[in-house]
């Protein structure tokens, strides 16, 4: 199984803000904890064991076994979740959407990054127990970023009118989605077990966090994984304090704030700006904004309406009705799970880099931060391909202009590259600008506009001379382009547009364990894998 890897700053896929942390710039040291070494886990495990109540514990343990109440669950979660009751139990987090049939394939990477970290870790720290956990997001209400997958091209979308937190959508209509999935699937071995798995998990479960808890569930059950949704009232109970905290003295809004300006004088773009209270009320379909206004607090665009003692005693009464924002659900994280560190992709990284200060102030700890694990996978087959096309895996990651280019002058019997020609008229117009300053400088202008004058020309002949080999090479460079675009859909990373039916319809039960055996957590670099 032929790996390489790409540090992430040269695939040009990611933002130089996430690169700086993935080389520790000392501008950003500020705004995070420990940087994701195995070594900096024990100072983690010794600060969490010291600030973790460990009375919601029991609570949390309590929680999981009703939501498992009806699952088909391994021995290996089971244990997991038992284990959970120790002091010397930590959980190793990462959260995803509640996309359909799992959205792009990053989140079996996501998945996968944090039950190899866990067992990395209890490699490292045998005395500890290292659970992996998914975090679904079911109190999310962006149902059109969720509602569809990609497969083979086509967008396979589900389409409902319901509002409110997704996590509570019930089911209806999945029926006629599964019916369109088993005529793109097909038939075969393979094709059978992902269309049961469609059936079984969102035709056979009445709302959508069932329904994607199974799914999880069959995929990576027996390698531990538990999973947790923390839509849950019991759960939210242990987190009054902290949203207590958050509407009255609205700490998330001005520490964040700060932050948040601390990042724009260094000429880094922030991902998510917290607001006044940032806090949904969720309700029947309803999941809005609280808002707080001369001392009156309120649901935007409804009725809903409370003094601050009655907005507390409400809190007491039905902790389940307060939903964390974006600004807020880490935090909710860290008070009811014993954990060491959070797993996400870049987008999430700069948030979470975003929210150190408000934790500080909430007297939460703040978890270790990891990027995860990014892959491109390629089949034998197209791996014989590019080597037949003198294809490198770097040359993949261009952006298809250069890549083309590349590939003609690669290909071409003729070197169409005028650098050389550009940098020895650079250097007559050197001596000629010398000339003119020594004789009349009046001409330095009329030099210079020559200068660029011929320099533009050769441009455009070297540009045109390109376009005539492109025609002429057309065929080869078609086979080429056709190739980077299954390997890059859409012009974009494979793990961020394509499914993993896709690759699970070739390579069936596989997948996952050769996925597992290739990903390494903590090496920092983009894997491209040929399978």
């Amino acid at each position: 199984m032929p790996t390489d890897c790409i540090p992430f700053r040269e695939t040009s896929y990611f933002s130089d803000f996430i690169c700086n942390y993935l080389d520790e710039k000392p501008e950003l040291k500020p705004l995070y904890n420990r940087f994701p070494t195995l070594e900096s886990f024990k100072a983690q495990i010794d600060e969490k064991s010291k600030s973790f109540n460990h009375k919601n514990r029991a609570i949390l343990v309590d929680v999981l076994k009703q939501q498992y109440s009806n699952l088909d669950t391994s021995d290996l979660t089971l244990n997991h979740i038992e284990s959970l009751n120790s002091n010397h139990t930590f959980t190793i987090t990462t959260g995803h959407q509640l996309n359909l049939f799992t959205g792009p394939l990053y989140f079996l990477y996501k998945i996968i990054s944090v039950i190899n970290l866990a067992k990395e870790l209890k490699n490292k720290y045998p005395d500890y127990n290292f659970v992996p956990i998914y975090w679904m997001a079911s109190e999310d209400h962006d149902f059109e970023e969720i509602n569809y997958f990609n497969f083979k091209g086509k967008k396979i979308q589900w389409n409902s009118n319901q509002t409110g937190a997704v996590g509570h959508f019930n089911t209806e209509g999945l029926d006629a989605v599964f019916n369109v999935i088993s005529a793109e699937f097909g038939a075969g071995k393979n094709a059978d077990q992902l269309k049961k798995w469609f059936k079984d998990a969102y035709v056979n479960h009445d709302n959508l966090a069932d329904a994607t808890r199974y799914l999880a569930n069959q995929l990576f059950g027996d390698h531990g994984l538990v999973i947790l949704d923390a839509d849950d009232r019991e759960l939210k109970r242990l987190f009054i304090p902290q949203m207590k905290t958050e509407m009255l003295a609205q700490t998330a809004f001005k520490h964040v704030s700060e932050t948040n300006k601390k990042l724009e004088d260094l000429d880094l773009k922030i991902q998510v700006n917290p607001r006044e209270i940032n806090l949904f009320y969720i309700k029947d379909g309803l999941r809005e904004r609280i808002i707080e206004s001369a001392g009156e607090y309120s649901v935007l665009d409804t009725k809903i309406k409370w003094n601050e003692s009655e907005l507390l005693k409400h809190l007491d009464e039905f902790p389940e009705r307060f939903s964390p924002n974006v600004i807020m659900r880490p935090l909710y994280q860290e008070v009811i799970l014993p954990n060491l560190c959070y797993t996400g992709g870049g987008g999430e990284m700069i948030y979470w880099l975003q929210l150190k200060s408000n934790f500080e102030a909430q007297n939460v700890t703040f978890p270790i931060l990891l990027l995860r694990n990014s892959a491109l996978v390629k089949s034998e087959k197209q791996a014989s391909k590019l080597e037949s096309l003198n294809i490198s895996n770097r040359d993949l990651f261009l952006k298809r202009n250069s890549f083309i280019n590349k590939k003609v002058r690669q290909i071409s019997n003729i070197d169409i590259d005028f650098s050389e020609q550009i940098k020895q008229l650079e250097q007559q117009f050197s001596a000629l600008h010398e000339l003119a300053e020594q004789t009349d400088k009046s001409f330095l202008g009329a030099v210079k506009s020559q200068e660029v004058k011929q320099i533009k020309g050769l441009k455009h002949l070297e540009k045109r001379l390109l376009l005539a080999q492109k025609r002429k090479l057309a065929d080869q460079i078609s086979r080429c382009t056709t190739l980077q675009e299954q390997l890059f859909p859409g012009q974009s990373l494979q793990e961020r547009n394509t499914n993993f039916a896709e690759l699970y319809l070739e390579y069936g039960d596989e997948l996952i364990p050769k996925l597992m055996k290739a990903l390494e957590p903590l090496k920092g670099k983009f894997l491209v894998l040929t399978i």
